[in-house]
């Protein structure tokens, strides 16, 4: 019997070839493999034609999920009722819980901003914004590696509280098995619809619409490779979330937090596939041999021990660096999805680091604790994209429209500066159109 283990790549910032590694180390290509773009683009064609009949299809090949009707892949409340009812009164009480958090977190953000609002200026012109929600957003659940009742939360719940008028969510169900703790998850989250539908072809069932499964306005929602090329697709017919990459996890550790601690902070990551990556930024070598021994005696008590070596031995980094200060540094050209601040005084170090999707700051605030419960969203940017967005949140349900109410003060005014411009730009109709409001106009 072989012996698992996990050695993630040890490196010095000193060592001469640090940047080489350390690239090498962080690459991850975004761009998927030929054959599954043309299988995707395939099958977003096939939806598109022959919506339901396709999905019946493709549900049954993928998923082991055979269906003569959609009736049959359309959870109904009373199921998501039923599968609530059914838990454990622990898990009922957590999920609830929870899903107050994630709720309270999300009303205080829509309270901070983002509402309608508007002024006149002194000639009587009237200029704002009107904040208005989605009409109908699809959610995404992944249901094939492992069950994720937390992504129904953390999509659904803002969505609900951004004032969504309907939240459709698609989950995969291989073979059947439906996963009380997702569905209990759809009903404490509000979500409206629920189908046992999972791949690229969710994704374009949301995306077109088909007999059954209504056309939304955005998509949200992690998934495999499938759905991450699916949504890239159908952008600009829906809105998106982001493209996400495989999960990511730095920590910051000054030496001071139990090394168990951080080990298993690291498996947190690498646990959920084999291209996640977990990476511990440390001034002090003795500490970073400390954690590995944790890692070797740790890992084989895992049920996931497996994913996670693979994850390590692929991926992982075991970086010691010449301080603090320089950690920080290499934390900000990574941009982690989660970054944790393992460290007696991690408000010193907070103002030093820019680009994270989330912080969490101190030892006893575990990434995990912001996966299901803290409040603050788990849909994160990966990949490095948190150098240019954030988290999902109520922002992402609703949209702005511009008002614009010029008063006949105004339009003498405004007028005449338009109509320059408009000359100038060679857009006789657009200059007209305002000349014609001057007073003494012909």
């Amino acid at each position: 019997m072989t012996t698992l283990q996990a050695r993630a790549l040890r490196l010095q910032t000193t060592q001469p070839d640090f940047e080489t590694a350390f690239q090498a180390r962080l690459h991850w290509s975004a761009e998927q493999d030929d054959a599954i773009e043309q299988r995707v683009k395939d099958i977003l064609a096939d939806v598109r034609s022959r919506g339901d009949a396709a999905l019946l299809e493709y549900t049954a090949r993928f998923d082991a999920l055979p269906a003569v009707s959609m009736a049959e892949l359309e959870l109904s409340a009373a199921e998501l009722q039923a599968a609530f009812d059914s838990l454990p009164p622990a898990q009922r009480d957590a999920l609830q819980q929870a899903a107050a958090r994630i709720r309270r977190y999300h009303e205080w953000q829509k309270s901070q901003g983002g509402e309608t609002a508007t002024y006149r200026d002194e000639d009587g012109t009237l200029l704002g914004q009107k904040v208005t929600p989605l009409d109908r957003v699809g959610i995404y659940v992944p249901g094939g590696k492992a069950a994720y009742p937390s992504s129904v939360l953390m999509n659904a719940i803002p969505a609900h509280v951004a004032g969504v008028g309907e939240i459709i969510m698609v989950v995969p169900t291989p073979r059947g098995d439906r996963n009380p703790l997702v569905l209990a998850a759809a009903h404490v989250a509000g979500v409206s619809r629920a189908f046992t539908l999972g791949g690229a072809q969710a994704i374009g069932a949301l995306a077109y619409g088909t007999q059954t499964v209504p056309k939304v306005d955005k998509i949200t929602g992690p998934g495999n490779a499938y759905v991450a090329s699916a949504k890239k697709h159908v952008f600009g017919t829906v809105g998106i979330d982001m493209i996400a990459g495989p999960s990511e996890i730095l920590v910051l550790a000054d030496g001071s937090t139990p090394p168990d601690w951080v080990a298993m902070d690291l498996f947190s990551q690498a646990e959920h596939d084999e291209l996640a990556q977990s990476i511990l930024l440390c001034p002090d070598a003795s500490y970073i041999d400390a954690v590995q021994r944790e890692i070797d005696r740790l890992l084989p008590g895992m049920p996931r021990a497996e994913i996670i070596a693979k994850s390590l031995n692929g991926r992982g980094a075991l970086i010691h660096t010449r301080s603090m200060q320089e950690a920080c540094e290499i934390s900000n050209r990574i941009a982690p999805e989660h970054l944790e601040v393992s460290s007696r005084d991690p408000h010193r170090w907070e103002p030093l680091l820019r680009h994270a999707g989330a912080i969490f700051l101190g030892a006893y605030t575990s990434e995990s604790l912001g996966d299901y419960c803290a409040g603050p969203n788990h849909v994160l940017p990966t990949s490095g994209t948190a150098r240019f967005s954030g988290p999902l949140s109520v922002y992402d349900f609703q949209k702005r429209t511009s008002l614009i109410e010029v008063s006949e003060a105004g339009a003498q005014k405004l007028g005449r500066i338009a109509s320059v411009l408009a000359h100038g730009e060679g857009l006789q109709a657009h200059a007209r159109a305002a000349e014609m409001r001057l007073k003494g106009a012909g």
